[in-house]
């Protein structure tokens, strides 16, 4: 198996994440342009209780796998892999039974009583069958991981999405005649074969290596894997902890919302349009970095347990900096485009601006969004998932009290929701600083702080002069384009000049060796 170091790894990664990124994109696209806002609203309600589901499924072992698999990899110990592998299987295969009977079983409750809209019924018992394929996937994902071998999950995201915009169309198209919430359950059933092609993907990799025989003895190792149990178990509850509360936080958003919004007089039908724009529109523009800050979070885990292993704090300190600086850099320049240019991106995406005052508030806050992840990935590898799952506790309860308090104020309505996410984000982000600063005095330095305050500023002041210089001009999607190409330029520059990306790092990618050397 092919083994990368920590930036080839990430570089996979980030190449991946670009590919399925853009993907994902046309996807919402066809589901925003043949569904519309209503449509979108009935999709992203139905969304959070599968996240939660998965958690639950899940149980937190992907990034648990990662650790122990990377740590049983440099001592050779190959029968441990293959209990690690077994016990999880066995544990995701169980849980996914249990709880896609219970979605099945919940829908209408679900639906009727705590979403407040009834056509949810539909999207949400059309994707219940995903939960069990996910959970399978999620296994080899960590495996791959612990192995740091990033491409057969890379393969396997792109594979996805083709697969899911392949179909995503068509069901729309032929079930939109039966109504929206139909329409909404097809593009939910677009999801689970893409996730099955995915699935079959890394089956057909991972069987074809050979390298662990899960079927052969399987029982006798279950029996044999007691200590592996709870050495799984010491990062997976914690790390279930942290995504249970935020995927919790987000199944109790849409009910939040629902309820916050009938109380401040708006209809139940104008706050599933007005959440479909936040939540369908806004905050996948906001998402669109964390492709990049995701693929270092996933290679960190295994790099820094490494180093914890062989008790080298400075390359641990290292490479959470390094983390912190790649994914501000890749963060930096999408909070300013989408800051200065609201407007017309949304125009060219969704033939509509109406959530451009959503955009404008959010992008200067989610800006820590982006260091966040990489934080969390480092908490975890130093097994110290549990501050993370209180940190991640005390921001969601507080942005569920925040947008409770402001939405359902007729002042605020909707907008209180936006300001809720963006309290959540800053929280959230700056307590993880402070336990990585409690528990091994990580901090970031002040002169990194003045450099991310400088390319901000810099960058956007060459923006603002790029777009006052072509002002009307932002609906020609060409000049558009342009002014965005520049700015990027601009953006690159700034960046080494202000060592964000060294050439010591761009030495060690294989094809720009030469360049650099």
């Amino acid at each position: 198996m092919t083994k990368q170091t920590f930036l080839q790894g990430t570089l996979i990664l980030i190449m991946a994440g670009m590919i399925t990124r853009l993907l994902g994109f046309i996807n919402r696209l066809v589901i925003a342009r043949v569904m519309g806002e209503e449509g979108v609203g009935l999709y992203m309600m139905a969304l959070p209780t599968l996240f939660l589901v998965i958690t639950l499924t899940q149980l937190g072992l992907p990034v648990a796998i990662s650790k122990r698999v990377s740590e049983a990899e440099a001592k050779n110990d190959w029968a441990k892999i293959k209990r690690i592998l077994v016990v999880s299987l066995l544990i995701t295969g169980i849980l996914s039974i249990f709880f896609t009977i219970g979605m099945i079983i919940a829908a209408p409750f679900i639906a009727t009583t705590l979403l407040t809209d009834e056509r949810t019924l539909y999207p949400l018992i059309a994707i219940s069958p995903i939960v069990p394929i996910i959970a399978i996937s999620s296994v080899l994902k960590g495996y791959f991981q612990g192995r740091q071998n990033m491409k057969p999950q890379s393969f396997a995201l792109v594979i996805e999405q083709l697969v899911r915009i392949a179909c995503v169309a068509f069901f729309i198209k032929v079930l939109l005649p039966y109504g929206i919430a139909f329409a909404a359950a097809g593009a939910m059933f677009s999801v689970i074969l893409g996730e099955l092609a995915s699935m079959l993907y890394l089956a057909g990799v991972f069987k074809r290596q050979k390298v662990v025989r899960v079927r052969h003895r399987f029982f006798h190792y279950i029996q044999s894997s007691k200590s592996t149990l709870k050495e799984l178990f010491s990062i997976s509850l914690p790390s279930t902890g942290s995504r249970l509360i935020g995927n919790i936080s987000h199944f109790l958003e849409p009910i939040l919302v629902a309820q916050s919004l009938a109380i401040a007089g708006i209809s139940s039908s104008l706050a599933t349009k007005q959440y479909g724009e936040l939540t369908g529109y806004v905050l996948p523009l906001l998402f669109l970095p964390t492709f990049i800050t995701n693929s270092l979070s996933i290679a960190l885990v295994p790099s820094i347990s490494e180093a914890d292993a062989h008790q080298n704090k400075q390359l641990i300190h290292y490479r959470i900096h390094q983390s912190i600086r790649i994914s501000f850099a890749s963060g930096a320049i999408a909070t300013i485009v989408l800051t200065l240019f609201a407007a017309p991106i949304l125009n060219f995406m969704y033939g509509s601006a109406n959530a451009s005052n959503f955009l404008v508030l959010m992008a200067p806050f989610f800006i820590l969004l982006y260091i966040q992840s990489p934080l969390q990935a480092a908490l975890q590898a130093l097994d110290l998932a549990r501050p993370a799952m209180w940190n991640s506790l005390i921001g969601a309860a507080i942005k569920l009290t925040v947008l409770f308090l402001l939405a359902s104020n007729p002042n605020f309505g909707i907008n209180g929701v936006a300001i809720a996410m963006a309290v959540g984000v800053v929280l959230v982000t700056l307590l993880h600083l402070a336990s990585l600063y409690k528990e091994i005095k990580f901090m970031i330095a002040g002169s990194d702080l003045f450099k991310m305050g400088l390319l901000v500023t810099l960058t956007w002041v060459c923006g603002r002069f790029l777009r006052d210089m072509f002002s009307g001009m932002e609906s020609n999607l060409f000049m558009f384009i342009l002014m965005l190409i520049v700015l990027l330029f601009i953006y690159i520059i700034l960046l080494f000049m202000l060592r964000f990306i060294t050439k010591e790092e761009l030495r060690q990618i294989p094809v720009l060796q030469k360049w650099f050397s």
